[in-house]
């Protein structure tokens, strides 16, 4: 068994009270932290966050999900309570993914479900084309489960990022973490992120900050505002979305991520038609980006259902001998 442990630790919301214990793994720059729930032997179900949220953005939903279920929400690297990437490394998806293999193979998990939000969901596509013999089901919570970039941005992306970075690791020596009163952090979170409600806000900054002499400071790393420097295009998208055999649910929001932020022009069409092709379900609800941690309560039993196993056999492949390590 890996050296892990798990903390109990509690959390209230205004739907309920339910224990979940830390999740804690050593990686060969620190740990990765992040949130348990239900018992070791449950369906096993990963659970991963959007760009600077953390695992708190699943604390209202879990618990109105069936309780014999074991998920796991991580912290990814440079979020939440989880170590940063060494110095002068960059946050890129394809590491995001190799995280996830990270933990998935700690666990021991072979066939597992993944509910991804936003940038956890397209960590979530890339991961279920990359290991498609291990994602039985996932459910994409506003996003399209892939982000592709124009051909002709691509390098100036990756120039940018470059850039970026060394200009980054040269201030090293002159950068100062800036200390907010709780307010002031909280209203700092709310501004970055206007779809939170001031309970979300408030569930996320459990994990968001940390208590200095004198206030508090945001835990993610800063690097994780930096230009992504690998990317993919539409064509490379579409391919390795037809990897997928997984079960697909694209779970969007009315007032979610793609009422503000557009893709390039035709991108979004092909995208759904190729998941339609993969004959995925589609499904809009009342909401906002955080509509999963602001009223948990729309989705909850939609992603259920869409999870729930329909057969002996299937049952048997996602639950039957599983047990967690950690």
């Amino acid at each position: 068994m890996l050296p892990a442990f798990m903390s109990l630790r509690h959390f209230t919301t205004t739907t309920m009270r339910r224990a979940a214990s830390e999740f804690r793994m050593p990686v060969p720059w620190g740990e990765l932290r992040g949130q348990v729930w239900g018992p070791s032997h449950g369906r096993p179900v990963l659970c991963l966050h959007g760009w600077a949220d953390n695992s708190g953005t699943f604390n209202t939903l879990v618990p109105l999900l069936p309780n014999d279920w074991r998920f796991v929400a991580i912290d990814f690297p440079g979020h939440g309570l989880s170590s940063h990437r060494p110095d002068g490394c960059f946050y890129t998806f394809p590491f995001y993914v190799a995280d996830v293999r990270r933990v998935v193979e700690a666990l021991q998990w072979k066939r597992f479900s993944i509910i991804g939000h936003s940038m956890g969901g397209n960590v979530a596509g890339m991961f279920s084309a990359l290991y498609p013999e291990m994602v039985d089901s996932v459910v994409l919570l506003d996003t399209y489960g892939f982000l592709p970039t124009e051909v002709t941005d691509m390098f100036s992306n990756m120039r940018k990022g470059i850039n970026d970075q060394i200009q980054y690791d040269k201030m090293a020596n002159e950068r100062k973490e800036r200390v907010y009163t709780y307010e002031k952090a909280k209203e700092r979170l709310k501004v970055a992120n206007p779809s939170l409600s001031d309970q979300s806000a408030d569930i996320l900054l459990e994990r968001a900050i940390r208590e200095v002499d004198g206030g508090f400071v945001f835990t993610r790393d800063f690097r994780i505002n930096l230009k992504n420097i690998i990317n993919i295009n539409i064509d490379q998208c579409l391919h390795v979305l037809s990897q997928v055999k997984a079960k697909v649910m694209l779970l969007l929001a009315k007032d979610g991520l793609f009422k503000t932020f557009t893709l390039p022009d035709g991108y979004a069409d092909k995208i759904c038609k190729s998941w339609t092709d993969q004959k995925a379900t589609f499904v809009e609800v009342e909401g906002d980006h955080h509509v999963h941690l602001n009223n948990p309560e729309i989705v909850s039993s939609i992603i259920t259902d869409f999870l729930q196993p329909h057969s002996p056999d299937q049952t048997e492949s996602q639950s039957g001998n599983q047990t967690s390590r950690l």
